[in-house]
């Protein structure tokens, strides 16, 4: 301050000093006239200057502050420093800012950044995917304006930070389940998180129907047991047939629960992450040949049943896995086949090499709604009928699950009144040439 006060008043001294000396030279008038000049030069010295900084100030900038002279330089100079220091600090802002966003784009959840009057100051990528928000679209607009759920308008109003609010919103042409929850931030701002549940609430409600499907294919049969037990309590005189008829019959449903339990175990063995896949060589013609004598003792003579082998190949993966796999495909063919129907089991290379097991049958076929999912846990298309055929609604399950574990895929084709064809294709690597295979055990013996 002292210095930039000092200029002015060393220049004015200067010029009274000058004039002073010009005194005896010019005389009164001629000095006084010196002075007059010589003020009005300063004078339009910082007149320009002045105007400089003003003409400056309109469109300010780091690259163009005026230099400036005399006591002008002690202005410019540091107006130039301090312009540096805000342009690092609002690089450094804008630096933290585009962290923040990609950090908050990186998120797998939405968030949304509220101010006082529940308005949109900014949301992430996941936030206009899950809410249908548009940050530029939607900056500045209350929240409620563009999601008009009762339940959500309660929830934000209600101010409860505790608990999320489960919402079921249309999203990509299917239902999206969220968690969302408000949390306070900053000056009476808010946050709003929401969490994409739709995978954990369907795992529920699998989970659910699980307990509640096992629950009712176990009743069934242990009602009939009870019934029958009750029945040959309450007789006062044995009567040998109807003993027989009644042992017979809890049999069946005994034999039915134990099938059941079976392939519970089965399925629970197959999701089990602690149990790895064991590989080996698998002869296929000889296990098809091994399920179509099983599939005869099961046809009871009441259908032609064929074996196509046009391949000799093997395969890689397991036997017990595979001969449960095909079997079930087998054993449906077989039920779900009418009497005199023709069933056909195959074992070939496609043109594309990809190693095929097919079961293809003549019987009722699928209407083209259910295909998608017969491999559903208990998911039946005639409940009654799969009740008469004997099946526990979990072959199929068993099936995709072994499929998955040797990386293969299940194909089906099916026209209703003209039969199915179950194909499982295996990828081009699991399969075993008979020229390759040959050679192999030659080397290994």
């Amino acid at each position: 301050m002292k210095s930039l006060w000092g200029r002015p008043f060393s220049t004015v001294v200067l010029i009274g000093l000058a004039s002073l000396l010009a005194w005896p030279i010019l005389g009164g008038r001629g000095a006084l006239m010196l002075l007059a000049i010589m003020l009005l030069i300063l004078l339009f010295h910082h007149l320009s200057n002045l105007s400089t900084l003003y003409r400056w100030l309109q469109k300010p900038h780091l690259d163009t502050v005026p230099v400036g002279s005399g006591s002008w330089e002690y202005i410019f100079s540091p107006l130039l420093r301090m312009l540096k220091r805000q342009k690092q600090s609002e690089a450094g802002l804008t630096a933290a800012l585009d962290r923040f966003q990609m950090a908050g784009a990186a998120l797998p959840d939405a968030v949304v950044i509220l101010d006082e009057g529940d308005r949109i100051e900014w949301c992430n990528p996941r936030a206009e995917e899950f809410l249908g928000l548009d940050l530029i679209r939607d900056r500045g607009q209350q929240i409620t304006y563009l999601l008009r759920q009762p339940q959500f308008v309660e929830h934000l109003e209600s101010g409860n930070t505790s608990e999320p609010l489960v919402l079921r919103m249309m999203r990509g042409g299917g239902e999206m389940v969220l968690a969302v929850q408000q949390v306070p931030y900053g000056d009476r701002q808010k946050l709003i998180l929401g969490r994409d549940i739709t995978r954990w609430e369907r795992l529920e409600t699998t989970r659910r129907d699980f307990v509640a499907n096992v629950s009712h294919e176990l009743r069934t049969p242990l009602t009939v047991v009870g019934g029958f037990l009750e029945t040959l309590e309450d007789m006062t005189t044995p009567d040998p047939e109807m003993t027989r008829r009644s042992l017979q019959l809890m049999m069946q449903q005994t034999s039915r629960m134990t099938r059941l339990v079976e392939d519970l175990l089965t399925l629970s063995r197959l999701e089990s992450t602690q149990n790895p896949l064991r590989e080996e060589d698998v002869n296929i013609p000889d296990l098809a040949r091994a399920l179509h004598q099983d599939a005869q003792v099961l046809s009871a003579g009441r259908h032609r049943l064929l074996l196509k082998l046009d391949s000799g190949d093997w395969l890689r993966g397991n036997t017990d896995e595979l001969r449960s796999a095909f079997g079930n495909l087998i054993s449906n063919a077989v039920r779900y086949t009418p009497e005199n129907g023709e069933i056909e089991i195959r074992w070939e290379v496609l043109a594309d090499g990809h190693p095929a097991f097919s079961a293809r049958d003549s019987g009722i076929g699928i209407e083209p709604q259910h295909i998608e999912r017969l491999t559903e846990r208990f998911y039946r298309v005639d409940r009654s009928r799969s009740r008469e055929t004997g099946g526990t609604g979990l072959g199929l399950a068993i099936v995709k699950h072994v499929l998955v574990r040797h990386q293969a895929r299940l194909d089906i084709q099916s026209m209703p009144g003209k039969g199915s064809t179950f194909s499982v294709i295996f990828p081009q690597a699991r399969r075993l040439p008979s020229k390759n295979r040959a050679l192999a055990a030659k080397e290994s013996a």
